[in-house]
């Protein structure tokens, strides 16, 4: 799949069938949308294409309200990749571009730079300035140019029964087994392995500190994770800590992953970490000596899981 994040230069040898949108976290809901991008376009002969934004527009059009992201633009990239798609447009998003009209946005981006042939969106789809039009005014623009439009109804999303908004609140909540639910795959965090204070080789539990890659992905809840830590292209079992070491009077958070059988040293490498269940809360105990005892038991946990539940 190719990532175009000068979307200016974006010449399709051929025409496309494109959906638009976010796309945070590649839910049900939107890998439906790209299924029914891709058939179509397997049908037409024409490339399947996702028209994305960077930053996330609520960051342009409300820099005051959080916006938390379930994926950074490079791990939904990833997610895109494995459901068949063959481009991935990104377009800047600044309050220029959300000034543009509904006929520009139509003829500078969709016809012009996109070379549309067949659009597919949602049942709430809105576009040019202010979002103030809807598909009724697509599918005129369809027969100005000759492209035709296709509306997902709402029963077809509805009948998925999710969001973004549920799955961050899900996250919030430490309940990743439902995010998972919602998502078709287990949510991940992407960073960097920095050197940390080193306080788990002393108990028996080395930790990778990780330090994620970007500033507005959500975190979710503290506690202690089982989690699938990638390496390479290599996957490892392992628990992971969200919080702020209260037992050590910890002050701030940390994100840090003891990988089961492992002892090499992987500092500056890149990693993914795969969210699979929450053990427990983050908790200060009396003595490092209760702390280890404690990290043993979630280590049986895991694995005793991990026979059960192949994670």
């Amino acid at each position: 799949m190719s990532i175009l994040k000068q979307s200016a230069a974006f010449s399709p040898k051929t025409k496309t069938v494109v959906t638009v949108g976010t796309f945070d976290g590649v839910h049900l809901g939107h890998q439906k949308i790209i299924s029914q991008v891709v058939a179509e376009a397997r049908k037409s002969g024409y490339a399947p294409t996702l028209l994305t934004f960077d930053p996330h527009p609520r960051k342009v059009l409300q820099p005051n309200v959080s916006m938390p992201l379930i994926q950074t633009l490079e791990e939904r990239a990833q997610t895109l990749e494995g459901l068949g798609l063959e481009h991935m447009v990104v377009h800047p998003f600044t309050k220029a571009f959300s000034q543009l009209s509904a006929a520009a946005y139509v003829k500078e981006i969709l016809v012009d730079m996109l070379n549309v042939a067949h659009i597919i969106i949602g049942h709430n789809h809105r576009f040019g300035k202010n979002r103030t039009a809807n598909v009724e005014d697509l599918l005129h623009f369809g027969e100005v140019y000759g492209f035709e439009v296709t509306q997902i109804s709402a029963e077809e999303i509805d009948n998925i029964s999710v969001s973004s908004t549920k799955i961050r609140t899900a996250l919030m909540q430490g309940d990743v087994t439902l995010a998972h639910s919602y998502l078709g795959h287990p949510f991940t965090l992407s960073g960097i392995v920095i050197q940390g204070q080193q306080r788990g080789r002393t108990l028996g539990f080395p930790t990778a500190n990780i330090a994620i890659h970007h500033p507005d992905k959500i975190i979710p809840k503290n506690g202690v994770y089982a989690v699938s830590i990638t390496i390479g292209n290599v996957q490892h079992l392992g628990m992971m800590n969200i919080g702020i070491n209260p037992t050590v009077n910890g002050q701030h958070q940390s994100i840090e992953v003891n990988i089961f059988d492992w002892s090499e040293d992987i500092y500056s490498q890149s990693v993914q970490v795969a969210l699979i269940q929450r053990i427990r809360d983050e908790v200060k105990f009396e003595s490092l000596n209760a702390l280890q005892k404690q990290l043993e038991k979630d280590k049986v946990t895991i694995l005793a899981a991990h026979k059960t539940l192949h994670l």
